[in-house]
């Protein structure tokens, strides 16, 4: 059985937690604590302070092992060890919160100083009227015409799988070169 370690990062509230849960095989490991501040509690009333964990089982020879990074910078010193190993990323964006594209900003830049490994971005809550659309997350994140940004549902499983296949077919072809 080959085993393929993926991060699942973005910033505080981007749909991390949701993504690993709505495609895992297994109940998902988590370090879910109460919010402590008023600022972030207006967003969620729990957040992950170390991990997430999933199971998805490709097929009988691969699986994949998701590994969800906390958000809030304080607890950066989590990303590099969650990043060690793995092959690969995926950065989660709320679509609706173009005020936290500058934190999402630092963590790709952050996680490019970590890791050379292939990602792409997912459009997170595009099902919301309000949502920004893929290729203007792009322009403001600047994110590279060669890393897909991808609309996505963070509690859909099929769109969870699109995003995660796009994934996979970037690790295969960094494997082949």
């Amino acid at each position: 059985m080959q085993i393929v370690k993926i991060v699942i990062t973005g910033g505080y509230a981007a749909g991390k937690t949701r993504f690993i849960r709505t495609i895992s095989d297994i109940e998902p490991v988590s370090t879910d604590y109460a919010v402590t501040t008023e600022e972030e509690r207006a967003l969620k009333h729990e957040t992950t302070v170390a991990l997430d964990f999933g199971v998805i089982a490709i097929n009988e020879h691969l699986s994949l092992y998701l590994f969800g990074t906390p958000g809030q910078e304080r607890f950066d010193f989590m990303w590099e060890h969650l990043a060690f190993g793995a092959l690969g990323y995926v950065v989660m964006v709320d679509s609706c919160r173009p005020a936290h594209f500058a934190e999402t900003q630092r963590l790709m830049d952050r996680f490019a100083s970590i890791t050379d490994v292939p990602f792409v971005v997912a459009a997170n809550k595009q099902d919301d009227e309000t949502a920004l659309p893929p290729a203007y997350i792009r322009r403001r994140l600047g994110v590279p015409e060669d890393v897909p940004v991808l609309p996505c549902v963070a509690s859909d499983r099929s769109s969870v799988k699109r995003v995660l296949l796009s994934l996979l077919h970037l690790i295969a072809e960094r494997v082949q070169d």
